[in-house]
């Protein structure tokens, strides 16, 4: 009898054990994911953008990134939830919470192929100064890209690769403040020579947020919530992609 007690009692922890590691995290991201739109709705003035042409042409996207682009603060939900519903093509990600752009060199042989790309880190390059494997300036950070790029264009000859600028931080520290504008200073005159697309999206994410407070959008100093946060910065991607075709 106390054997079969035991075992009872072993199986109903395990099924709360899956219940609470599985189940919940998977019924919270569902929830969240379903509640992501951009910020704002769908214009006619996003649509007016090379990104959301791809978007729609069936094209295969790999997204590669740190834990913003994973979405491993938020239950899984990545910045570019709310964008989902118009990509037509597959949809992949390779990305990890922490990782530098020297993380995803390290792990190079598991990206994988694609027709459009679309690379958004650098945040902890900046951040994380204690980390040897940091990018130690902005030209440092833009080598690292632009070995990354190279890999990527062996690797899936003629796709196209967007890279947005490192999302925003918000702190007093002026230190981090100057690495922020250094690396994204670099990566737009980078890219300016190249045919890789550069977004900047930090304008569009500050103006909704001096006028909104970033409060609503922010689940700690770096990292978006979900659902207001996601379609905020989904949103400000896609607005400055506009701009950036309209040359403004």
């Amino acid at each position: 009898m106390r054997t079969r007690t035991v075992t009872a009692n072993i199986i109903i922890l395990a099924i709360c054990l899956i219940l609470v590691i599985v189940v919940y995290p998977r019924h919270i991201h569902l929830k969240l994911a379903a509640e992501c739109e951009i910020y704002g709705g769908l214009t006619d003035a996003l649509r007016d953008s090379e990104l959301f042409e791809d978007m729609q042409s069936g094209k295969s996207f790999c997204f590669i990134g740190d834990s913003i682009t994973k979405g491993s603060v938020i239950w899984d939900v990545s910045w570019y939830e709310p964008l989902k519903p118009y990509i037509n093509g597959n949809i992949q990600n390779m990305a990890k919470g922490g990782w530098v752009v020297n993380d995803v060199l390290t792990h190079a042989d598991r990206i994988p192929a694609a027709e459009v790309y679309v690379i958004a880190i650098g945040v902890n390059d900046i951040i994380r100064v204690e980390d040897a494997d940091y990018a130690a300036t902005g030209d440092e950070y833009v080598s690292r890209l632009q070995t990354l790029c190279e890999y990527i264009s062996v690797l899936s000859p003629g796709a196209k690769i967007y890279i947005i600028a490192p999302w925003p931080i918000f702190t007093d520290d002026n230190g981090i403040i100057t690495r922020s504008s250094e690396f994204t200073d670099a990566l737009i005159t980078w890219c300016n020579t190249t045919e890789y697309i550069c977004i900047d999206p930090l304008p569009v994410i500050y103006e909704v947020m001096d006028a909104e407070g970033p409060g609503r959008f922010m689940y700690n100093s770096c990292h978006p919530n979900a659902p207001d946060g996601v379609g905020l910065f989904s949103y400000a991607v896609l607005q400055q992609e506009h701009l950036r075709r309209a040359g403004n």
